[in-house]
């Protein structure tokens, strides 16, 4: 299987998965403004199982290091089986509560509160399970990422009283998305053996983890969103009837969607070999900057913003940024 060998090589996949995750959810908005992200969501989740196993049986399959693709599936334990796969159920449930708070109160505001959280928990829970880097700066760019996540959250607050908006949803939902998704990555961490030139019995490669945590969201997606259509955040309920009425784009979008997440997900996980899974997860969450980005200058999600509002975005930014660079400088 093909191996990462350097650390600024893991540094340049962790920026790839940057700019993936931090981009996918352009998907969604360049889908139908009537399709509803319930719809939009069965493909994204289709679009990450389709890229997993491309990627297990090409890159997953190839070379002499590792372990193959399949015989590595056959001979994973339980144990391990079921941890990748319990970290997709996490995902998934913080995942779709993100769409949805991307739906109610965009990008520039679901992204910098909701993963920024993530981030910082992930970080956290990582670290302690694999304590690799300077704890002094991986942690001092965690505090500034705070600091931005507050930031972007009182910017937020102060367009929506000018706008007559209650922004309590959005941001709940974000937080709480953020909660859960901090918690996801340590499971398929932990599934996979250490050392990747080194397979150890019972334990994953990082392209056997990284599908069967794609078979963990495509399973609990029949729950979760099958009850969230039922029951939707905002608008009336949908129908499974409802997504086969969807036009070739939609679909097409929701699947390009979940495939460029996978992509950044598969190089997060292959990078956290060199650079341990704290300052690999860490800085592929650095997605926060790219989306707001994405949102405050492409989609103009504070357009029509009072006076100071940009200010304190723009500090947000350069904030969030220092604190990725901290990061980075922790291996």
């Amino acid at each position: 299987m093909f191996i990462i060998e350097s650390y600024p090589i893991a540094v340049i996949f962790c920026i790839i998965t940057m700019m993936a995750w931090g981009s996918w959810a352009n998907t969604q908005k360049l889908a139908s403004s009537t399709w509803r992200f319930e719809l939009f969501y069965w493909d994204y989740v289709i679009g990450i199982v389709i890229f997993s196993l491309l990627l297990a049986f090409s890159a997953g399959s190839m070379g002499d290091g590792g372990r193959p693709f399949l015989e590595d599936l056959a001979q994973g334990s339980n144990a391990n089986l079921g941890s990748a796969f319990l970290g997709g159920v996490l995902f998934n449930g913080a995942n779709i509560l993100l769409v949805a708070a991307i739906t109610l109160a965009g990008m520039s505001v679901a992204f910098p509160v909701g993963i920024g959280l993530a981030l910082v928990i992930g970080v956290i829970v990582n670290y302690i399970d694999a304590p690799v880097g300077n704890s002094g700066l991986l942690f001092g760019g965690v505090a500034l990422i705070v600091l931005a996540m507050v930031l972007n959250a009182n910017a937020y607050k102060k367009l929506s009283a000018s706008q007559n908006k209650v922004p309590t949803k959005g941001l709940v939902l974000a937080i709480v998305a953020g909660c859960l998704m901090g918690l996801f990555y340590k499971y398929v961490a932990n599934s996979m053996f250490p050392d990747f030139t080194i397979p150890i019995d019972g334990k994953l490669s990082p392209y056997t983890a990284v599908f069967i945590f794609a078979l963990g969201i495509l399973a609990s997606n029949f729950l979760f969103n099958t009850v969230l259509m039922r029951k939707p955040f905002d608008g009336p309920p949908v129908s499974f009837g409802d997504y086969f009425k969807g036009g070739s784009k939609n679909h097409l979008m929701g699947i390009l969607g979940g495939i460029i997440w996978c992509i950044g997900m598969s190089f997060s996980i292959l990078a956290s070999d060199k650079a341990g899974p704290a300052i690999s997860y860490g800085l592929g969450q650095g997605a926060t900057v790219v989306a707001a980005l994405w949102g405050i200058y492409v989609w103009k999600e504070f357009k029509g913003a009072p006076k100071g509002v940009p200010r304190l975005l723009n500090i947000m930014l350069l904030v969030y940024i220092l604190g990725l660079a901290l990061i980075i400088l922790a291996r």
